[in-house]
């Protein structure tokens, strides 16, 4: 087991470089195979596929003439039989005629089943994995509601379809010195005044109120910038369409928050009479 190369991580808008955990590929290869893009999930499947091919060839040409009607002779007839034996094709004109070739055709068409599964089953969890389309706003906004400081994250739902069962959850993470000056990095739960929504079809105003209570209670805005603190919003829920549970998480620093600020009002409603949502308005803030 060696040691992996440098990895890097975004955490918010903070990037952290890894290095010096052992790696262990094979125990990953799951883990990877999900989490891989698209263009190179399908690159590595055909890379495979090329390689146990020319393998196969490689171990038919060992042989005294296992194949018949090689066509063409040679490495690239012994591919393409291979091709064809591993796809469980089997055209007809080319077969094994001899018993070392049947038994090399049997292992081969056995790792061809087992493979085609495996990339089957891989594939179908891709694809089925569930994915949410649920927004945030790229700054949180800090506004008096009925007369008390309060800090407000809108979140919407893109799919427009319900979000059965919402739930939020907001956390504050804060760089404190403990009593001993050791640097310390502090999780903190802020409480929001709703913190489920029993149908998330449009959007969310996810509010915190800023009283003697609040770990943010008193602490002024340059303050809390320079102490590296950071917001951490989780949103989870029910797909009606899917009955898959989707989880976001949005992370946020308090360089963006805007003090005494608002959001733009998303509803409105034409000269027809017609409610309008304009979602272009969505991240746009106006100060109070």
């Amino acid at each position: 087991m060696g040691r992996n190369k440098p990895h890097r991580i975004r955490v918010g808008n903070r990037e952290i470089v890894t290095h010096g955990l052992p790696r262990n590929f094979w125990a990953d290869i799951y883990h990877l195979s999900m989490t891989a893009s698209w263009p190179v999930f399908f690159a590595c499947i055909a890379s495979i596929f090329l390689l146990l091919n020319a393998l196969f060839a490689g171990v038919y040409l060992l042989g005294d003439r296992p194949v018949a009607n090689l066509a063409p002779d040679g490495f690239l007839g012994a591919f393409f039989f291979s091709v064809e034996t591993l796809g469980t094709v089997g055209y007809g004109n080319m077969y094994p005629q001899s018993v070392y070739g049947h038994v090399v055709a049997t292992i081969e068409i056995f790792v061809g089943s087992i493979s085609l599964a495996v990339v089957t089953g891989v594939i179908f969890a891709r694809f089925s994995r569930p994915r949410s389309r649920i927004i945030c706003s790229r700054y949180p906004v800090v506004r008096p509601i009925d007369g008390t400081p309060t800090l407000l994250i809108r979140a919407a739902n893109a799919r427009q379809n319900v979000i059965l069962e919402a739930s939020a959850r907001l956390r504050m993470i804060r760089s404190e010195p403990t009593a001993e000056g050791m640097p310390l990095r502090r999780l903190y739960d802020l409480k929001l005044t709703r913190e489920h929504h029993p149908m998330l079809l449009l959007s969310w105003s996810i509010m915190h109120v800023i009283d003697e209570t609040s770990p943010l209670y008193g602490i002024p805005p340059e303050v809390l910038g320079a102490e590296d603190t950071g917001f951490v919003l989780s949103i989870e829920g029910v797909d009606e369409t899917t009955t898959q549970t989707m989880q976001a998480r949005f992370m946020f620093t308090a360089d963006q928050i805007r003090w005494n600020h608002a959001y733009l009002d998303l509803l409105q409603v034409n000269e027809n009479g017609e409610n309008r949502m304009d979602f272009s308005r969505f991240h746009d803030v106006v100060p109070l």
